[in-house]
């Protein structure tokens, strides 16, 4: 396994749609997914695309931690909201309910910035995994949102370009500004 070089925006890779991957039990997929996680983990990432680490190919890896989750949730409500390891190879998604949920986020491909983005909190996605057997879940929450946000990269879209308010597009480091308590007046 090997850490990979992570592509930033502005370099053409994140800009292109990706191809789909004809057979999902290649070995070169394999050793693609092997790598690809080594570097998410590396970097401390909640998900990583292939476009991000050069390779224009639909395979996205994720993780929907448990620790990432509304902890208000029933124990029902909470398997939609998390999510093992992942890998899904020419991943389709769709919107559930269109009602959208703002929360800020970050990007490996977007190093040290955070932006405000509102996406649908309720989606079904499906795919194949590294053995070629079908992949369908319905995500909420954190969840759904990871997996939107890597579906973008494999689009070509960054999370820059979703967000409504470039104002809310900021440094990590001044983003405590944003999550203080205002003062009353």
């Amino acid at each position: 396994m090997a850490i990979l070089k992570i592509a930033r925006m502005g370099h053409p890779v994140l800009s292109a749609a990706a191809k789909p991957v004809p057979n999902p039990k290649a070995p070169e997929i394999r050793k693609l997914v092997a790598d690809m996680i080594e570097t998410m983990n590396d970097a401390n990432g909640a998900g990583l695309a292939a476009p991000q680490v050069h390779v224009p190919l639909r395979v996205v890896v994720f993780a929907a931690p448990e620790s990432r989750s509304d902890p208000n949730l029933s124990e029902e409500e909470r398997f939609d909201h998390v999510a093992p390891l992942t890998v899904l190879i020419n991943p389709e998604m769709e919107v559930v309910d269109e009602t959208k949920e703002g929360m800020w986020e970050g990007c490996l491909s977007v190093p040290e910035m955070r932006g405000w983005v509102e996406r649908s909190g309720h989606i079904r996605y499906r795919g194949f995994d590294l053995e070629g057997r079908a992949i369908t879940r319905v995500a909420r929450g954190f969840h759904a949102r990871v997996v939107q946000h890597e579906c973008d990269h494999i689009r070509g879209v960054l999370y820059p370009y979703c967000m409504k308010d470039h104002r809310k597009l900021m440094f990590e480091s001044e983003i405590h500004h944003w999550l203080k308590p205002k003062a009353d007046a």
